[in-house]
């Protein structure tokens, strides 16, 4: 029997598709290598929510308000202890911040809340987080007597870049970023980050930068009320918050303007203003409040604080596009009102901040924006509103601020806050 067909022939494998398939086989080989080694080696920050129980003691720190003394005392005590805790354990390689947000009343004592930063590769994920938990334990078990620390009830979870800003976003004078790396003057000065400042806004007079101001809840700013003379009228002012001037995050129109009632521009006495916003604002990483301070709050000569604004770089200089900080010094009053200084034109209402040398100042235009000072927990405080001075950065003449403390009353019976 014959099998009819053709015979077979042997064909040579076309070159190009031998080079296309070695390709992918390399192409795959890369991924999977880049994808190992990711996996394995490359760090990546994960963000956890801590909480645990304190018995018999209640505490009520929303993060939204000034906190009692005892309490900012405590949440200092831990904070200070979890640093100390995790630099000295295994894993203070992967460590980077942690945090207390809140002290909230819980049945039969509080509840306290923390936020955990951390980096490391992906594969160590479930260790980490074991040993993060094993380190909180120990640091409750050793404060028991002191805080009243419920160890058995330490809880750990690991939540989300957004979760994570969410937590602080409600809270007063938190920064979504470190200053580290900032500038020493505003005049030829250096770029704020984005997200260090984000209470700083500026007031638009008709489209224009005009002044700057402070947003201190969701719905109120601070400013000064030399920048309402003859500009009453709030339809002609919106106001917008972001690093960037001319390309805002967000604009918001005006309601209301209330410049304090003795305000003189003989001496720029009273020079304070509340701005009402149309509608309240949504807090985000970008827009938060500053905190009040507390009547009391007491500064010291030579205390660090920051100035930040969108005022000109220097005397009648440009203004830049975006905002700009400076790290200064508070000057006595008394050293303020030196014939050869400011000739005693400075209130006990108002404070001096600068360097006698005069190389950092805020300028024109910066009026109305904050001088804002850290507590012993990096939360910042507005203790002061740029107001005048005489020129820019000069020698033997720094600037003077409307004293935020000296009118805590009557910020609260415009506000209520």
């Amino acid at each position: 029997m014959y099998r009819y067909g053709t015979a077979s022939q042997r064909r040579s494998w076309p070159l190009c598709k031998t080079i296309l398939i070695f390709l992918g086989i390399v192409a795959i080989l890369g991924v999977t290598i880049g994808l190992l080694v990711h996996f394995l080696a490359v760090g990546k920050i994960y963000h956890y929510q801590g909480d645990f129980l304190i018995s018999g003691v209640t505490y009520n720190d929303s993060c939204e308000n000034v906190a009692s003394q005892i309490s900012r005392n405590l949440s200092k005590d831990i904070e200070t202890k979890m640093f100390d805790e995790f630099q000295n354990s295994n894993i203070y390689k992967e460590y980077i911040n942690s945090q207390v947000i809140k002290l909230l009343p819980y049945p039969n004592g509080s509840n306290v809340q923390l936020h955990l930063t951390f980096k490391f590769p992906p594969a160590k994920r479930e260790v980490i987080k074991a040993e993060i938990k094993a380190i909180l334990l120990k640091m409750l078990k050793d404060n028991m007597a002191s805080w009243h620390a419920v160890p058995a009830s330490v809880k750990l979870m690991e939540i989300s870049k957004t979760n994570a800003e969410m937590l602080t976003n409600k809270c007063c004078g938190r920064q979504l970023v470190s200053t580290i790396g900032a500038g020493n003057r505003i005049v030829n000065g250096k770029n704020a980050l984005t997200g260090v400042w984000p209470w700083q806004a500026s007031m638009k007079w008709k489209g224009q930068h005009h002044c700057g101001a402070s947003l201190i809840s969701s719905r109120w700013l601070l400013s000064a009320a030399h920048c309402f003379t003859k500009k009453t009228n709030p339809e002609d002012w919106t106001v917008s918050f972001g690093t960037r001037v001319n390309k805002p995050y967000m604009t918001q129109k005006v309601q209301n303007i209330i410049s304090h009632e003795n305000f003189s521009r003989a001496g720029i006495q009273n020079d304070i203003a509340l701005v009402q916003l149309a509608k309240e604002v949504s807090f985000s990483k970008h827009v938060r409040r500053i905190c009040l301070p507390e009547a009391k709050m007491k500064l010291s000569e030579n205390d660090s604080v920051v100035v930040t604004g969108w005022g000109a770089l220097y005397m009648n200089g440009p203004l830049p596009n975006i905002l700009q900080e400076a790290f200064v010094k508070i000057i006595d009053n008394k050293v303020c009102n030196a014939p050869h200084v400011l000739s005693g034109w400075v209130t006990d209402k108002m404070l001096c901040a600068g360097f006698m040398s005069g190389k950092a100042d805020a300028c024109q235009n910066d009026s109305g924006g904050p001088l804002v000072y850290p507590d012993s927990r990096n939360i910042w405080h507005l203790v002061g509103i740029v107001s005048w001075g005489d020129g820019c950065a000069q020698k033997n003449k720094p600037g003077v601020y409307t004293r935020v403390t000296a009118y805590r009353d009557w910020i609260t019976s415009k506000t209520g806050l």
